[in-house]
């Protein structure tokens, strides 16, 4: 992996959004953007005169004069940084001494809380996606939802701090969150029960002999290492290769930077020459020490083998870079619904040994160029997260899957040979994984699809190789 950088602060790519848990979590990298917190383009003009200050200065005054209640000088200079950062952009922020502690811990995998990833809009709690295997995701929330009320509390009255603290809590203890959903048309109650969030970031299974399938549900600090060997597992299972691969990264909110770079590099093979100058990602920001860049230096685990990533509207911040990549390199077919366009950098200041600042330092691009950031990534073949197969019963399975003479009642038999019955066990497998794809597609049809789509890559894959010899 070569990285090009300067190095002494850390580089959040991650968690854009508030990490319901112990704190805010964010996940820094083991890089930085810039040497020089303190620099500054020498060409900007201080526009703050002495009225400024002066209304600064009274503003506080007049507080600690006039508010019903004393309020102590270190939370009024507290809250006037939050205040700074907060109205800067979404991602920008306060880290007071719980918070950056949280934020050099997150990265371990392990922590309290719901595991919802938020942002804020419009006054109410937009979520990101739910965490695998968490009280929330358990629970039904789906990315996209609205908490609007946090114990019968509205959220449009609290600030976000106070909303992420009414929903941490003790192992064990319940929160009930009131959430609007798109095509509901009551608000819907979620009963949830704290609980400490165990993240296993990589997961892998072979929904069908031959086609492999990993998913990432977070990029933290072991995640390469753990999708690698899952991968050479599926290659063993499958007799040393496999047909084709299926990297779902549906609601996975981000995590490290450097992780994603490593997750890319895997799949793209450095030493075929490439427009891209194998360009992974790059950032630019208003300040040279912004720019950064890494490049892939090692070869395709794969060896060329098809691949299909899942993505959808909670596919965000370092899920981005991994498909936006792979989509350049034309590596990977990118199927799902659209990302949810979270292209900036965050790089975290500290202003003292237990206080920093989150801020907002560059904007992120893929290898051809494209900014994500309010955009997110167009999937090659849009499948919508909404659609699914009922069990309605006026819809046969074989609308999924074709028939055959042989499924048919009272079917002709041919001559008994003396392979029938080998001929019929192959139809029993048959039957068998047939009725295993219809059960996929009625329980992800985003999955099927992508599956679907694999089988017909690598056929083509198949017959172009056989045409040349």
């Amino acid at each position: 992996m070569k990285f090009h950088h300067n190095s002494s602060m850390a580089v959040l790519l991650s968690s854009f959004a508030v990490l319901i848990g112990l704190n805010l979590a964010f996940a820094p990298a083991a890089f930085s953007l810039t040497d020089d917190k303190t620099a500054a383009p020498t060409t900007q003009k201080n526009d703050i005169d002495e009225s400024d200050v002066t209304r600064f200065t009274s503003a506080i005054g007049d507080i600690k004069d006039y508010y019903v209640q004393k309020v102590e000088d270190k939370k009024l200079l507290e809250d006037a940084i939050r205040g700074m950062l907060s109205g800067l952009d979404p991602h920008s922020e306060y880290l007071d001494e719980e918070s950056y502690k949280t934020l050099l811990m997150t990265t371990s995998g392990e922590f309290a809380g719901l595991g919802v990833e938020v942002t804020t809009e419009s006054g109410v709690l937009k979520v990101i996606s739910p965490i695998d295997d968490t009280p929330a995701a358990k629970a039904g929330i789906k990315a996209g939802d609205y908490i609007v009320a946090i114990n019968s509390q509205l959220v449009h009255d609290m600030s976000l701090r106070d909303a992420v603290d009414k929903m941490r809590g003790k192992k064990g203890t319940p929160v009930t969150l009131t959430v609007l959903r798109k095509g509901e048309k009551a608000p819907l109650i979620f009963k949830l029960v704290r609980d400490t969030i165990n993240i296993a970031s990589v997961k892998s299974s072979m929904p069908t002999k031959g086609f492999g399938y990993i998913r990432i549900s977070q990029f933290q600090q072991p995640t390469t290492e753990l999708m690698v060997a899952a991968i050479k597992k599926l290659q063993k299972d499958n007799g040393g290769n496999l047909q084709g691969l299926i990297l779902d990264l549906r609601n996975n909110p981000g995590g490290l930077l450097e992780t994603a770079v490593q997750v890319v590099d895997v799949f793209i093979d450095s030493k075929k020459p490439n427009k891209y100058h194998d360009m992974i990602v790059y950032t630019e920001g208003r300040l040279p020490s912004a720019h950064y860049e890494a490049k892939a230096s090692s070869s395709d685990i794969l060896k060329g083998v098809p691949m299909v990533i899942l993505v959808n509207e909670g596919s965000a911040s370092a899920s981005e870079i991994v498909a936006g990549a792979l989509q350049d390199y034309h590596r990977a077919v990118i199927l799902g619904s659209q990302t949810f366009g979270k292209g900036s950098v965050q790089t975290v200041l500290p202003l003292d040994s237990t206080h920093a600042i989150k801020l907002t330092t560059a904007l992120y691009h893929t290898p051809s160029g494209r900014v994500i950031q309010n955009k997110g990534i167009t999937p090659d073949i849009i499948v919508e997260s909404n659609l699914k197969v009922t069990d309605n019963t006026n819809l046969d399975d074989a609308m999924i899957e074709p028939i055959h003479e042989f499924n048919l009642k009272g079917h002709l038999n041919s001559v008994k040979s003396a392979s029938d019955d080998t001929r019929a066990d192959d139809i029993n497998a048959d039957n068998a994984a047939n009725l295993a794809v219809v059960t996929l597609a009625k329980n992800d049809f985003q999955l099927y699809e992508a599956l679907k789509i694999l089988k017909g890559m690598y056929m083509l894959d198949q017959n172009m190789v056989a045409g040349q010899k």
